[in-house]
């Protein structure tokens, strides 16, 4: 039987849960995840965890924060004037905002604290600093990528 391995396609069913127990995502209900292993299309501690896996095969995987999003940052920590939000706009500490870097990407951003003059906002990734449980089922080896031989 075909085990995973570096380069290959592969389909995963996942239950994604912090150490309380806490789920945070889960493919229940959609399609399989699709990606190819060893490829940075997942975190590290995930692609190491298929690695290996036969078709049909479950099993549970802990995966310490610096194999998953990282540590958390104090330098994604930031203050941003509270007159460069819109009037209107009800801020609350936990409330998520997209916030764009001036490059044309957007990212994630969640509200710390409001201060006077200041917000203060968290760009840390939501799962940075957090040791991750996946529970992941293989439902398919799609294939590798095609071998190139020169001659």
């Amino acid at each position: 039987m075909a085990q995973v391995k570096t380069g290959d396609k592969v389909k995963v069913h996942y239950h994604g849960k912090l150490t309380n127990g806490e789920t945070f995502d889960s493919s229940e209900g959609r399609a399989p995840l699709e990606f190819e292993v060893g490829s940075g299309m997942v975190i590290k501690g995930f692609d190491d965890g298929v690695t290996g896996m036969n078709v049909g095969e479950k099993k549970t995987v802990n995966i310490p924060f610096d194999e998953a999003y990282g540590p958390r940052n104090p330098e994604m920590l930031v203050e941003f004037p509270k007159d460069k939000f819109p009037e209107d706009m009800e801020l609350e500490v936990g409330m998520p905002l997209m916030m764009n870097n001036g490059a044309g990407q957007q990212f994630q951003v969640v509200v710390t604290e409001i201060k006077e003059e200041v917000v203060m906002l968290d760009a840390n990734h939501p799962l940075a600093g957090q040791d991750l449980v996946f529970d992941i089922e293989l439902v398919e080896i799609v294939g590798g990528s095609p071998l190139i031989i020169m001659p």
